[in-house]
């Protein structure tokens, strides 16, 4: 059974080192709708890291993007146009060790895709994180799942989420791939809602937040419903609903 909304774990440091980390991904469509209303859901969800899909990548984009992340009380860390559409932002708990953003082959006459990375501390704990939008194509959407779980192990750290529209349902070869290698959140420890598309008529989950072995997923879901959430920012923001996890990281 889905753990109450006000059961998701804050944002906090434990005694042996350990951290409790939130995660938010996000498809804010170039923010063409409402980008008010994506900050407003935004900071409702208090996350420390941001993985967004479809920022902004034309004209403008990096002010587009750091005015996001200021009306959500965060920073900018990477991606835009130069990861073609994927960007992460974060609080400032985390300390940055380092950013990349990765463009995936590209395929004649479809939209190139990327990919945004970062490994981050929280305290002593250490987190990879990704995020993507991957293909409507299926084939090519197969090899961006494989090359997105390699650039998780590129990152080289013990522990990673990775999260974005997968433009698949969970019975889809490619989701399947990954939650096959990786943890699930939303099957790991359902929270929240579950279907992400569309925000006006949620009927399927193509987005998801996934982690690596021994991050403990604490809760994960759409935050509809959550205290501070207004559900007409959520239909206003953007054509997805996100997804909110909270995972715990060993230290060191």
């Amino acid at each position: 059974m889905p753990i109450s909304l006000s059961d998701l774990p804050a944002s906090r440091t434990e005694s042996d080192g350990a951290a409790v980390v939130r995660v938010l991904s996000y498809n804010v469509r170039s923010l063409r709708d409402d980008p008010a209303a994506v900050a407003r859901v935004i900071t409702a969800c208090a996350p420390d890291v941001v993985l967004l899909q479809e920022a902004p990548r034309f004209f403008r984009w990096r002010k587009k993007l750091a005015r996001l992340a200021t009306g959500s009380g965060l920073v900018t860390l990477s991606g835009g146009a130069t990861a073609a559409g994927p960007a992460l932002l974060c609080s400032l708990r985390a300390t940055v060790e380092r950013t990349e953003d990765v463009l995936l082959p590209p395929t004649p006459g479809l939209h190139r895709r990327g990919f945004a990375t970062a490994v981050l501390r929280f305290g002593a704990a250490r987190l990879g994180v990704l995020s993507c939008h991957l293909s409507l194509a299926e084939e090519e959407r197969r090899a961006q799942g494989a090359l997105l779980l390699d650039q998780l192990a590129a990152l080289d750290v013990p522990y990673a989420v990775a999260g974005g529209d997968l433009n698949e349902r969970p019975g889809g070869r490619t989701f399947g791939r990954l939650a096959e290698r990786l943890q699930d959140g939303w099957a790991v420890a359902p929270w929240g809602g579950e279907h992400t598309s569309t925000a006006a008529g949620p009927r399927q989950r193509i987005d998801a937040v996934f982690a690596t072995e021994g991050v403990e997923v604490l809760g994960c879901g759409v935050p509809a419903g959550l205290p501070g959430v207004d559900p007409a920012d959520l239909t206003a923001a953007t054509d997805h609903l996100p997804v909110l996890a909270a995972v715990r990281l060993p230290a060191g």
